[in-house]
């Protein structure tokens, strides 16, 4: 389902202006295809269960990189949220973040790429927010925005989240992390309640849209 879906967002994207670009070379979609296949090839059954690759570097054709420069920062998106997707149908659990890394080989012909994957753990930092699909993503100074925009730090396909949905921020003098609703259509919830801002504790579960994330403080 989730490969099915990423097919028809990527249908989409290539649309209108783009349409020309892509009858020949590389199709966006192989790379998503060629994501997953690495995910299922490179699995491994841990005691907490199975784990697959989180960060992948695809290497592409000088003419095919070119090719996708206009939209590249939105196939990534895609491809992350792809790869998600795909561990959430399977059961797949992640060891942190899922990343993708584009990246020019001048040796390939157009039409033809190199991918691998690892399985790279989250840097660690005070907390983290558990992702449904097992992904930790570190939470330190900086703020973490969760919504549906690219640009967010946590991106959900969730219909029910909003653009920018609600945001994970340091504390005040005392510590710790606050989650705090920008304002969303279908409101943020901690432990069931709604909120506007919250202190959160470890263990909190938060739930934006139909989507439940978990505060993990260590």
């Amino acid at each position: 389902m989730g490969l099915q879906q990423f097919e028809r967002r990527l249908e989409r994207l290539v649309e209108g202006a783009f349409a020309k670009a892509f009858r020949s070379g590389l199709q966006p979609v192989e790379v998503g295809r060629r994501l997953t296949r690495e995910m299922d090839l490179r699995r491994t059954v841990a005691p907490r269960g199975t784990l697959v690759p989180n960060k992948f570097f695809v290497a592409l054709s000088a003419f095919d990189r070119q090719r996708f420069a206009s939209f590249e920062g939105e196939l990534i998106a895609e491809l992350v949220t792809a790869a998600r997707e795909h561990a959430r149908d399977e059961g797949y659990l992640f060891l942190g973040p899922v990343e993708v890394v584009l990246s020019t080989d001048d040796d390939l012909t157009p039409g033809t790429m190199l991918l691998a994957g690892e399985m790279a753990p989250s840097e660690a930092g005070p907390a983290n927010l558990v992702l449904p699909d097992g992904t930790r993503v570190p939470v330190a100074k900086d703020p973490v925005t969760i919504g549906r925009l690219a640009d967010c730090q946590v991106v959900l396909s969730d219909p029910n989240v909003s653009r920018r949905h609600a945001e994970i921020r340091k504390g005040d003098e005392a510590g710790g992390h606050v989650v705090v609703d920008l304002g969303s259509t279908n409101g943020t919830k901690v432990n069931g309640t709604l909120i506007k801002n919250h202190r959160l504790r470890d263990g909190d579960e938060i739930t934006v849209g139909a989507t439940r994330l978990r505060y993990e403080a260590q």
